[in-house]
């Protein structure tokens, strides 16, 4: 069941999909836009004009900063402060939340083949760690044979809410994360 409440003039909806889960003392504030399958746990905090993905768990005493967007399957760490988009698959955690990894567990669930979460790892890889701007991250990652999740993760890329990226910190080794 989906349900669907006043907003503000600006939209005038705050929309909620299909089998979410918000738990005690969650908030989504006004005009925010929840997919299907998304998970709030207690005393998660959505500001106005928040859009999240399919998939998306957030935390207990979680905060997620207006017009930010959290993308399909992404997971927010207990107590993160979200100030900035937060990109689809990935973990973030902390005070101005940091990407912390790829969601694997998360992905396997999905049934990701090696190849394709290979692949993924890939794209996390070249837009977080290669150098290249992300206009220029996101092209190279175009070239790479696409499936379902590479598309979604290039769509989230594409289309910005003008907040910017959540990123890695800068002494983050993307190694650690690997299996």
């Amino acid at each position: 069941m989906r349900h669907v409440a006043s907003g503000t003039s600006a939209s005038g909806v705050t929309k909620v999909g299909s089998n979410c889960l918000i738990m005690a003392y969650a908030h989504v504030a006004h005009d925010c836009v929840l997919a299907d399958n998304v998970i709030l746990a207690n005393g998660a905090t959505l500001a106005g004009h928040v859009v999240v993905g399919p998939g998306a768990f957030f935390g207990g005493l979680s905060a997620i900063h207006q017009f930010a967007r959290v993308g399909t399957g992404a997971m927010i760490g207990g107590g993160a402060m979200v100030p900035n988009d937060v990109v689809p698959f990935c973990l973030v955690q902390g005070d101005r939340a940091k990407i912390r990894g790829l969601n694997l567990v998360g992905l396997r669930r999905r049934g990701l083949s090696r190849e394709n979460l290979a692949a993924l790892k890939d794209a996390y890889q070249t837009l977080f760690f290669s150098g290249l701007g992300l206009a220029e991250a996101v092209a190279k990652i175009e070239k790479s044979p696409r499936f379902d999740e590479l598309d979604v993760f290039l769509e989230f890329l594409r289309a910005s809410s003008g907040r910017g990226l959540c990123r890695p910190p800068a002494d983050f080794d993307p190694d650690s994360t690997d299996e």
